[in-house]
C-alpha cells in the first residue's frame, strides 16, 4: 500500500528541495566543472528524485528527461514527470537561473508540481498560498538569455514590453509568478518535462498556462515533446494571443 503521510504537492516540493540541496552541494565541491559538472548533477538528482518517488509512491509511473521511457506510463493516470536539472548550462556556468523539476499529471493535467530554485533559496510549489499581483502599465517579458524565438520578440514589439533575458525554463515561469515578470513565451521546442512543474505552479497561482494557440496544455502523451508555451498574466492571455494569431 503507498504511503499517503504527505500530501502530493508536499511531496513534491520536499523532493525538488532535496534534490536542490544535493546539486549545490555537488556544484561547491568544485570537483568538476563545465559539461562535465553538468551531466554529474543530472545523474545523481535523477537517481534520488526516481528513489524517492518510487519510495513514496509505487504506484505511480515517471517520466523523467534523464531515465529511460517506459511506454506503459501512457495507461497510467498518475504520472510524475521531473526534470533534475532545468538550466544545466546556467548551473555549470556557476549562475542561480537553474531549477529543479517534479510535477504530477493526473489524467493529462498538470496538477501538482513544485519549481526549486536552489541557488536562489526558494520554492515554489502547487499547494501554496499565492499573492495578488497586478500588471504594471508596461509588461515585462522574460526570454531566452541566447537566442529568444521570434514569436515572444514580436509580442514584446506589439506591446511595448521590457525584455528579461534569463536562463531556465523553471526560472523564467517563476519569475512571472512572484511578480518579476508578466510574461513568458516558449516557442521552438520543449519537453513535457521542461514545463509541467512551471505550468501546475503557474496555474495554481492563477496565472493562465496554454499553447500558443491558446489550447490547454496536456500531459504524458507518447510523444513527450510540448513545443510551445505561454505562461502569462490572465489579463494579458487574449491579447498575446490575438497578437500571435495575427502573425
Amino acid at each position: 500500500m503507498e504511503s499517503r503521510s504527505v500530501n502530493d504537492a508536499e511531496l513534491a516540493r520536499d523532493i525538488a528541495e532535496e534534490a536542490g540541496r544535493l546539486l549545490l552541494a555537488i556544484r561547491a565541491e568544485g570537483r568538476e566543472d563545465g559539461k562535465a559538472l553538468g551531466v554529474r548533477g543530472d545523474h545523481e538528482a535523477n537517481a534520488l528524485i526516481l528513489a524517492r518517488l518510487a519510495a513514496a509512491r509505487p504506484g505511480d509511473a515517471i517520466l523523467s528527461e534523464e531515465a529511460g521511457d517506459d511506454r506503459v506510463r501512457c495507461a497510467c493516470p498518475r504520472v510524475w514527470i521531473v526534470d533534475p536539472l532545468d538550466g544545466t548550462r546556467e548551473y555549470s556556468e556557476g549562475r542561480d537561473d537553474w531549477a529543479v523539476h517534479v510535477a504530477l499529471a493526473v489524467d493529462r493535467v498538470p496538477l501538482i508540481g513544485a519549481v526549486a530554485l536552489p541557488a536562489q533559496g526558494v520554492t515554489f510549489d502547487s499547494g501554496q498560498q499565492f499573492a495578488t499581483i497586478e500588471t504594471p502599465r508596461r509588461p515585462r517579458m522574460v526570454v531566452s538569455r541566447t537566442r529568444p524565438p521570434e514569436a515572444a520578440l514580436t509580442v514584446a514589439r506589439a506591446l511595448d514590453a521590457e525584455l528579461i533575458p534569463m536562463g531556465s525554463a523553471g526560472a523564467k515561469a517563476m519569475a512571472v509568478v512572484d511578480g518579476r515578470a508578466d510574461i513568458y513565451l516558449h516557442a521552438g521546442g520543449q519537453y513535457e518535462w521542461d514545463n509541467c512543474a512551471p505550468a501546475a505552479v503557474a496555474i495554481a497561482a492563477g496565472l493562465s498556462a496554454t499553447r500558443l494557440d491558446g489550447a490547454a496544455l496536456v500531459y504524458n502523451c507518447e510523444d513527450p515533446m510540448l513545443p510551445d508555451l505561454l505562461i502569462c498574466r490572465a489579463e494579458l492571455r487574449d491579447v498575446v494571443l490575438a497578437i500571435l494569431a495575427g502573425t
